[in-house]
C-alpha cells in the first residue's frame, strides 16, 4: 500500500479508459475520488462502482474542453471539499488525419480538450495545493508527444504541449512542494484503441515497433499514476515517465 493520508483527488476522463482505471486504483488506495467526465453516465458510472467496492467518490460532468464550465466547477468543488491534494489531466479525444485533410476545428477541439483544459484545471485547482504547501499533479501525455505518429498533428501537438507544461509548472511549483510530472502511455488496451488492436493485420504491424510486442493494460499506467500521487514520490518532479513497452527508449 502507498501512503495517502486521506487525500482527495480530481481524475478528468474518469468515465472509461485509463481515467476510470486510475480513478479505482487510487480508491482502492483510501483516496476521495472525484471522476469528471463529459458524460454524466459515464463518470456517475465510475463513481458508483467506486463506492460499491467500499470507497469514496463524486460524479462530475464537466465538458473540460469549456473554460468556464471549469471554473464554474472548481469554485464549486472547493467550496465542497476541504482540499484537492491531487489533480489527474487525463482527459483527451483525436480527430486523426493527414495534416492537408484536417479542419481547423479538428486542429481546436483536439487541442481545447487534450491540452487547454490542463490549462485551466491546473490553474485553478492548483492554487489552493500551492497555499497548502502539497499537491500533485500528474498530466496523461502520450508516446505520440515524445516521437510523434503520422495522421496525428494536432494530438502529437497537445501531448507534446502537455510534457512542456509539464516541466515548466515543476518548476514554478516546486518551492511549495507541488510536484508536476507527466506518463506518456503507448498502445494500451482501451475502447479508444479498439479498432486497431483487434485487427491482426494492423496491431501485428503496431507491435513491431513494441520491443515487449504486447498491448499495454489501463492499470499498467493506473499503477504508476498512483505512485506519483503517492506521499512516497515526493521528490519526484518534472519527469516523463513512458508506459509504451519500449517503444520510445
Amino acid at each position: 500500500m502507498l501512503t495517502f493520508n486521506n487525500r482527495t483527488a480530481l481524475i478528468t476522463g474518469a468515465g472509461r479508459g485509463i481515467g476510470k482505471a486510475i480513478a479505482e486504483t487510487l480508491a482502492k488506495q483510501g483516496v476521495t475520488v472525484i471522476c469528471v467526465s463529459k458524460s454524466a453516465e459515464s463518470c456517475g458510472a465510475t463513481a458508483a462502482a467506486i463506492i460499491a467496492a467500499g470507497g469514496k467518490a463524486k460524479a462530475l460532468a464537466v465538458d473540460v474542453a469549456d473554460g468556464a464550465a471549469i471554473a464554474k466547477a472548481s469554485e464549486e468543488l472547493l467550496k465542497e471539499f476541504p482540499a484537492i491534494d491531487i489533480l489527474v489531466n487525463n482527459a483527451g479525444i483525436t480527430r486523426d488525419g493527414l495534416l492537408f485533410r484536417m479542419s481547423e476545428s479538428d486542429w481546436s477541439d483536439v487541442i481545447g480538450t487534450n491540452l487547454t483544459s490542463c490549462f485551466h484545471w491546473t490553474k485553478l485547482i492548483g492554487r489552493p495545493m500551492t497555499r497548502a504547501r502539497w499537491g500533485r499533479i500528474v498530466n496523461i501525455a502520450s508516446v505520440s508527444g515524445i516521437m510523434g505518429n503520422a495522421g496525428q498533428a494536432n494530438y502529437s501537438a497537445a501531448k507534446a504541449g502537455m510534457i512542456g507544461l509539464t516541466k515548466t509548472l515543476a518548476r514554478e511549483f516546486a518551492g511549495r512542494s507541488v510536484t508536476v510530472n507527466a506518463v506518456a502511455p503507448g498502445f494500451i488496451k482501451t475502447d479508444m484503441t479498439t479498432e486497431f488492436v483487434n485487427n491482426p493485420e494492423v496491431s501485428a504491424k503496431i507491435l513491431e515497433a513494441v520491443p515487449l510486442k504486447r498491448f499495454g493494460e489501463a492499470a499498467d499506467v493506473a499503477n504508476i499514476t498512483a505512485y506519483l500521487c503517492s506521499e512516497e514520490a515526493g521528490y519526484i518532479t518534472g519527469q516523463v515517465f513512458s508506459i509504451d513497452g519500449g517503444m520510445a527508449m
